[in-house]
Order: structure tokens, then C-alpha cells, then sequence
């Protein structure tokens, strides 16, 4: 073990090569109903190696998972560790043979504190009788600590951002000290420096013998910490090589099947006009158990027709806390101003956003965004329903024409406006969201995240809509967590550090150097010292 997790090279891990992989699965199919998810592939881990997983949504990469960890027990084909043969018949029995998931989606109660997720089913008990609650938070408090996480091990997951609660998640899978360990797009809500403390820990993880099966979206990610990658396309094994072998651009070809067009952005600045949206002052205050807390301060930006804005930071910074507080998302106490088009506006809910204009895809599509058991149509028309109605009676073919025009516009592959939203990929659960907001035909468009958790494809067709969007005279508004991304988007970068914005950058000026200095805490520090 490496004593300052500094010492371990990057992206080189230590694979005991000889012998039985740690981890095989062979020829593994699965399906659900008349479609097939998996046809027939192979993957193997080595002992201490990172071996990346990557492929479009839909590829079958978190079906694969589901079945080594125990969550999916119908399938065909193999699974051996250390050269025997396993079926496991739930995630427990996964977990006693040494596999422990990070999934996706969050699997964390919100109504228990952090402790008590990150020890749910496993508490240590006092006579073999009572939960030893202080057992509990002891060891909560020790495992945070070693991923770096500031986090009160006693509060409820309920009161924590979506981020937060991923890092929850990964506490909780290295709580179970795991020989193999599955890692299904963990950084999607991390911000870089919680992203590169989580891949020290990984590199640490790998360097005592650990497997680890790495899933993400993030090519860079992949380039930067893997040993071998694995490519699955439509439910079917592309190939496996080593990280020598291969580059960016052939992952991405064989991901999606063809080179990509990557769109740069490269709008006329001519085109930007008057600003739209202006906020002076911004504030929020929210309260906790511990009482009032100021989450924003003094926030100040205008966005013009035509410009996408971007906003940038550590997570907790304050971004997702601007969009919210523009468009009353967030129960609290708002300060400053609102203009629209240089009028000043009152938004209390996020009806009253919608009414003025305001668009909002949120950061969390799953929780906020989407009804999961509700069809397209249902989602894209929920919130024109009434508008639509006719003496209080559905317009069902109004409605149907909106999703059937957002089907077309946003390029949703789907079965048609029947299907279930919960069954669509990723990237397709996005664009209903974006659809949906677009139905109400915002002239001021605040995304949140709105790549997270998607693929290469997926995201760069909605990289072409937002350009489009802007192009048509629309102000919008993108966090984003992604550094390339916001350098990619934005004809300026606002950057947020503790709740205060520390620079805004126009695009020749920005890069992630300057990025970063300004994000870092002590950007605040010196900007407040600056204006005592």
C-alpha cells in the first residue's frame, strides 16, 4: 500500500496477470420480454485492475452489472470468481463473495441520516438485541473521512444534494470492503477535485488487489485511470483492449458504430442582442435543523438573447441554488432582483417561472424531471394540460400532437408517444424533460447538468440543440460540473465558490486553469479581501 496516495502512478494499475481472473463472466444473454438486452457477452477482471466498461445508453452495461451483483437472477451464461462457478440468487449472496455495486441510481433511503444508509442491513448490535447507533456513526464518520467527504454522518439524506448523496453512495460501497467492486457512473454528480479524490481512492483500492469494473460516460476519465476498456454496442460485446491500444476517437467509434461529428460552437457573437434575463443581488437562506443558513450571496448577471451563459464551481458552490432561486424551486428566503427584458418580476414557484417565460430542466431527471411510469405523452403534456383543455375537458389530440412534435424536433428514439418514459435510455429521458419544457415555449431556458449520466451520441445531439436554441434568439442558462463542457457551450462562465460568484469569463478568457483558480476557496478569500 502506498503511504500518500500521490506516490501511485496514474491510470497504471497492477494486475496479478498469471492465473484465474478474479472475475469472469461468460457469454452472458439476457432479456426482457421480446428485447434483448445482452447477446452473449464476455467480459474478465484481474486482480487489482481497473477495467473500464463503456458504451451508449442502451448498450447493456448496467444490465451486465446487475446480474454480477446479485440484483438481476434470471439470465443465461457463466459467472466464475477465482475460477469457480457462482449464481447468485441475491445481492446479498453478491456481497458475502465479495462483489459491492455502486449503482446509477441512487439506492439510499431519504427519511434515515448517512449513517444509517451506509450501515442499513448490516448494523452493529449491542447483545446481539439493539442497533449500537454510536458504532454507527463512529464508523461512518472514520469511512468519510478517508474518501474526504465533509459530511455529518448523523443527517438525513433528505437534506442532501443529489452530489452529496453519491458520495454517500460510494462510502457505503467501500464500508463493505469489497474484492470486486462495480462503479456505475460515480462521478455523474461529483464536482473534478471530489472526482479526483474518489479516483486516488480507487488507485489505492486497485494497488491492495481490488477489481474494479468502471462504468462511466467520461472518456477522459476512462483514458486517465483504466488498464483495459471493455465496448459494448446494442447489447453485444465490441471488443476488449488495453489502454496502450487505443485512443479517444476509437472509443467513441466503436461505441456508436461511426466517427462522430463533434459541433463546435461557432455562433456569430453579432447574433447575442438585449439581455433577457437580469438578476441583482441574488440571495437565497435556507433552513436545517441547525437553523438558517445563507447559501447565496450577491449574485449579478444578465443573459442576452442568443447567449448561452454558463456557471461553473465546486460542488456546493451555489449553482444548482441560482436556477432554483430564480425559479422559486427552492423553499427559503430569495433576496435581490429578477428582470425580465429590464422588468422586475416575482417568481414563488415554479408555475409562476413558467408563466413568465422561464424554462427549468432540473439536475435530478429521475427524482424531479420525469413521471418514470408515466408515458411521453403524459410527461411532455403534464404541464399544458390545462392550458390545452377545453371546457375543462383533456384536448387528447392537442396533446398528442405537442409530444408527437417533441418526439420529432428532439430526435427521441422511441416507440412512439405511448412509451413509458422509465423505459427509454438516458439520453432519451433527457430529452422528454427538455421537450417537456419546451412545450410551454420559454424564452429564457436554465439547464441543470444537462448531459449528466448520458452518452457520447446523446450528448452531442443535445450539444446541437442548445446551439440551435440560442441561434433561434433563446437566453439560456447551463450548469455544468463538466469543465469541457462549459468551455464548449458558453459565450461567458460564471464561477461560484461558497455561495458567492468569484469572475465571470468571456470565452477568449476562459480556460480550466483559470476555471478552477477561480472556483477554489480561496478565490472568495481574496476577492473579499479585495473589497474590505
Amino acid at each position: 500500500m502506498y503511504e500518500d496516495l500521490r506516490d501511485f502512478p496514474r491510470g497504471v494499475a497492477t494486475p496479478n496477470l498469471p492465473g484465474a481472473p478474479l472475475l469472469a463472466a461468460k457469454g452472458i444473454s439476457k432479456r426482457f420480454g421480446g428485447i434483448t438486452a445482452l447477446d452473449s457477452v464476455s467480459i474478465d477482471l484481474l486482480s487489482g485492475e481497473i477495467h473500464s466498461l463503456m458504451g451508449e445508453n442502451g448498450a447493456g452495461k448496467s444490465t451486465l452489472m446487475k446480474i454480477l451483483s446479485g440484483v438481476y437472477t434470471d439470465y443465461e451464461g457463466a459467472i466464475e470468481i477465482d475460477g469457480r462457478q457462482m449464481r447468485f440468487a441475491s445481492v446479498r449472496e453478491a456481497e458475502a463473495a465479495g462483489v459491492a455495486i455502486i449503482h446509477q441510481e441512487l439506492n439510499l433511503v431519504p427519511e434515515l441520516t448517512v449513517a444509517e444508509n451506509m450501515f442499513l442491513g448490516r448494523e452493529p448490535l449491542i447483545a446481539g438485541l439493539f442497533v449500537d447507533r454510536k458504532s454507527c456513526v463512529r464508523e461512518a464518520r472514520r469511512l468519510l473521512a478517508r474518501l474526504g467527504i465533509e459530511l455529518d454522518p448523523e443527517a438525513r439524506i433528505s437534506s442532501l444534494r443529489i452530489g452529496e448523496q453519491q458520495l454517500v453512495e460510494i462510502a457505503k460501497a467501500l464500508s463493505l470492503n469489497a474484492r470486486i467492486l462495480i462503479m456505475d457512473e460515480p462521478t455523474s454528480a461529483l464536482s473534478p477535485g471530489e472526482c479526483e479524490r474518489l479516483f486516488a481512492i480507487m488507485r489505492q483500492l486497485a494497488a491492495s488487489g481490488v477489481g474494479v469494473i468502471y462504468i462511466s460516460h467520461r472518456i477522459d476519465e476512462v483514458m486517465q485511470l483504466s488498464d483495459r476498456t471493455t465496448v459494448f454496442r446494442d447489447g453485444r460485446h465490441v471488443w476488449t483492449r488495453a489502454m496502450t491500444e487505443i485512443d479517444e476517437d476509437r472509443i467513441i467509434s466503436a461505441m456508436v458504430g461511426r466517427n462522430l461529428n463533434r459541433p463546435d460552437n461557432v455562433r456569430d457573437a453579432s447574433a447575442v442582442r438585449a439581455p433577457v434575463l437580469s438578476v441583482r443581488g441574488l440571495g437565497l437562506s435556507v433552513s436545517d435543523r441547525r437553523g438558517w443558513k445563507q447559501v447565496l450571496k450577491g449574485v449579478t448577471f444578465d443573459v442576452a438573447a442568443g447567449e448561452i451563459l454558463g456557471i461553473g464551481g465546486l460542488l456546493g458552490a451555489g449553482r444548482t441554488e441560482i436556477l432554483q432561486a430564480i425559479t422559486g424551486a427552492r423553499e427559503g428566503q430569495v433576496d435581490g432582483q429578477i428582470l425580465i427584458e429590464g422588468k422586475p418580476v416575482s417568481v414563488t414557484s415554479p408555475v409562476d417561472a413558467r408563466r413568465l417565460g422561464i424554462g427549468y430542466v432540473t439536475e435530478d431527471r429521475k427524482g424531479q424531471g420525469l413521471h418514470l411510469n408515466d408515458t411521453i405523452l403524459d410527461n411532455v403534456a403534464l404541464p399544458l394540460v390545462g392550458r390545452l383543455a377545453r371546457f375543462g375537458v383533456r384536448d387528447f389530440a392537442g396533446e398528442e400532437a405537442l409530444a408527437a412534435d417533441a418526439v420529432r424536433t428532439l430526435g427521441i428514439r422511441a416507440s412512439g408517444t405511448k412509451q413509458v418514459a422509465g423505459t427509454l435510455s438516458g439520453g432519451n429521458q433527457q430529452k422528454v424533460v427538455i421537450g417537456k419544457c419546451l412545450a410551454a415555449n420559454p424564452r429564457i431556458l436554465l439547464l441543470d447538468e444537462p448531459t449528466r449520466g448520458i452518452d457520447v451520441g446523446a450528448k452531442s445531439e443535445i450539444y446541437e440543440l442548445i446551439f440551435r436554441l440560442a441561434g433561434e434568439g433563446m437566453a439560456i442558462v447551463v450548469v455544468s460540473s463538466e469543465m469541457p463542457e462549459l468551455l464548449h457551450l458558453a459565450d461567458r462562465i460564471l464561477v461560484m465558490s461558497e455561495g458567492r460568484q468569484t469572475g465571470v469569463l468571456d470565452r477568449a478568457m476562459a480556460n480550466e486553469e483559470r476555471i478552477m483558480q477561480l472556483a477554489a476557496p480561496r478565490a472568495l478569500k481574496r476577492q473579499e479581501k479585495v473589497t474590505a
